[in-house]
């Protein structure tokens, strides 16, 4: 560390603020804000700072910039917006090079309503951004069939109106259009369904549907019936629209809801807008990790850039955690219980929708980073020194203690490696002991391979409980490999992940990819183990059938199996086949057992 960084740390302020780190070259390196900046920034330079990819960017800094704040929230708007303008090589990224379509309300006499990815500062409402095109569209055909607006760009100013210069078009035939550009329609009745459609994008329906009822009763008061009827058609489509975008409690009003999932290389971002029980925008956002943010840390940062992307005033947040930070004149509110709560796990919910989508198109289109994310995941979850690349699964197969088996399993990077698979016969254990099976099984394993030298798994996965797994712990304490290897079991019933000296079962998320690893291991494990030990009983019953022959022995039997594959067949076969594999003598005893009314051609 340079003396000019020593003296920098030893001065630092206790307000709240912003850091930069710089490396020797003058590199921004990264940009952090703090609730207290000493505390803050001195723990980087903790000799216990965990995280890989920390403790480099920590070994890079060289100079050290400090500016103070007068509140959290004010350092985490200037973080935001030095992350944006310079980029730092170890700050999450939000960047998004999407050009998202928006709703224009053209500043203009007689506005039109269209759908734009340009947004022009010329006094124009802009509301948006939608995450997709297709609520968009929804949403301004709606409007559209309800009220009829001019399409055309013509400048339908009042002067030029009154000089007769336009004509009325097809849209006016049609009835698309109720041709303002004759006067046929007033300025005012115009500006009054703007306003309205205003509401309905902003989730506010009152407005348009008292809009609506005063239009239907007027044509029904005058005996216009048919006009009145396809008002109220209107009516129907407009509480249409409403009821299919009304997702929690109507009075639920000007709020916004963020939830979010992450897993070792990314995070998960989700933004609802709602205005009157109806999610008007849904937006979700990925955000690469590069250093060890925590969750909090990130979705900081996300609610600041994604309330300014989409302008947002509210004063209620939704959130699935609490923040250790204030925004001045806005609530932060956790949900426990209710609606709010609701919205809240939708949003959650939305968050890994995505995350599992964008898992599947990396899955397809990089496979490795797929896997590199899993076996990162798997590591920090199992507590782990390194990475699972390989791992071996075992299991127990008997009944009641006869032809017992065990199955050792291969997997490489996440995937079975059939060509290792190993079965084992137990030798030492008398009647059903899974126990003492495991044992004798993990000592025979990885003793050989310590003999022959061949790699060592990272982890070790045994199907059972504690007791299973406290007997593999002993062979592996005895061939000096215990906390050389992780080793922990699985138990079935409840998918608790055990590990040794630990009392306290680990519980994992049920769609978690780790977990997921694990059960494909210990079901491969039982499969295979299962597989050869229905073979050996299969075996076992025909052998002590063909062994009550007198005069045929193991080696008899044997080969009679090496060239007729079952004992069915060897019922069947005629005399000169069985002779032909054991001679004539003992060919003869055995097609005479399972033949006792036969006659041979000879007179024997």
């Amino acid at each position: 560390m340079n003396p000019q960084l020593e003296l920098q740390l030893k001065t630092l302020s206790s307000d709240p603020g912003v850091y930069r780190y710089y490396d020797k070259n003058g590199q921004l390196l990264y940009v952090g804000k703090a609730k207290n900046l000493k505390n803050r920034v001195l723990s980087y330079f903790n000799k216990n700072l965990s995280g890989y990819r920390t403790r480099i960017m920590v070994g890079k800094i060289f100079r050290l910039e400090t500016t103070i704040v007068p509140s959290e929230y004010d350092a985490l708007l200037l973080e935001n917006n030095l992350i944006k303008e310079h980029q730092p090589f170890y700050n999450v990224m939000m960047k998004d090079d999407k050009t998202y379509p928006w709703i224009c309300i053209k500043n203009e006499d007689f506005p039109r309503i269209f759908m734009t990815r340009t947004m022009i500062k010329d006094g124009s409402e802009y509301y948006g951004p939608f995450a997709k095109v297709r609520p968009a569209r929804v949403l301004l055909d709606t409007v559209r069939s309800i009220y009829k607006l001019r399409s055309c760009n013509l400048n339908l100013a009042p002067p030029k109106i009154e000089e007769g210069k336009y004509r009325v078009c097809l849209e006016y035939h049609i009835k698309n259009c109720k041709g303002p550009c004759e006067m046929l329609e007033s300025k005012e009745a115009y500006d009054k369904k703007i306003d309205a459609i205003r509401g309905i994008i902003k989730g506010d329906f009152r407005q348009a549907r008292n809009y609506l009822v005063d239009e239907m009763q007027a044509y029904a008061e005058n005996l216009e019936f048919e006009n009145a009827q396809m008002v109220k058609e209107r009516l129907d489509l407009l509480e249409s629209y409403q009821s299919k975008h009304t997702v929690v409690n109507p009075n639920i009003n000007d709020v916004d809801v963020f939830g979010m999932t992450s897993d070792e290389t990314a995070a998960y971002v989700n933004y609802f807008k709602i205005q009157n029980g109806s999610i008007i925008q849904s937006y979700t956002i990925e955000i690469k990790k590069v250093i060890e943010e925590s969750d909090e840390d990130i979705l900081e940062q996300a609610l600041v850039e994604i309330r300014q992307k989409f302008n947002s005033d509210s004063v209620e947040i939704l959130l699935p955690f609490h923040l250790n930070f204030e925004i001045p004149g806005v609530k932060l509110i956790v949900p426990k219980v209710g609606d709010k709560k609701r919205i809240v796990e939708l949003s959650e919910k939305n968050a890994k929708e995505y995350r599992i989508e964008k898992l599947k198109q990396v899955q397809i289109v990089d496979p490795e980073r797929h896997t590199n994310r899993i076996m990162a995941e798997m590591q920090k979850l199992l507590r782990m020194p390194e990475e699972p690349r390989h791992i071996e699964g075992f299991d127990n197969s008997n009944i009641q203690g006869t032809n017992p088996v065990s199955s050792c399993v291969v997997f490489k990077n996440g995937k079975p490696s059939k060509a290792d698979y190993r079965i084992f016969h137990v030798k030492s254990v008398e009647g059903p002991n899974d126990f003492a099976s495991m044992e004798e099984v993990i000592y025979r394993r990885y003793r050989r391979l310590l003999e022959e030298n061949e790699p060592l798994p990272q982890l070790i996965l045994i199907d059972g409980g504690k007791g299973q797994l406290s007997s593999a712990v002993k062979s592996l304490k005895l061939l000096g490999l215990y906390g050389k290897i992780t080793v922990i079991g699985i138990a079935k019933r409840l998918e608790e992940i055990f590990f040794p000296e630990d009392s306290i079962p680990l519980y994992l998320d049920k769609k978690s990819e780790t977990l997921k690893i694990l059960q494909r291991v210990r079901d491969e494990a039982h499969r295979f183990g299962l597989k050869h030990h229905r073979t050996r009983r299969k075996n076992s019953t025909i052998k002590s059938e063909l062994e009550e022959i007198p005069g045929i022995g193991d080696k008899a039997i044997e080969l009679l199996f090496s060239k007729l594959k079952s004992v069915k067949r060897i019922k069947e076969a005629p005399l000169e086949t069985l002779e032909e594999i054991l001679g004539r003598s003992k060919g003869g005893i055995v097609w005479k057992y399972f033949n006792p009314e036969g006659q041979r051609g000879d007179g024997l």
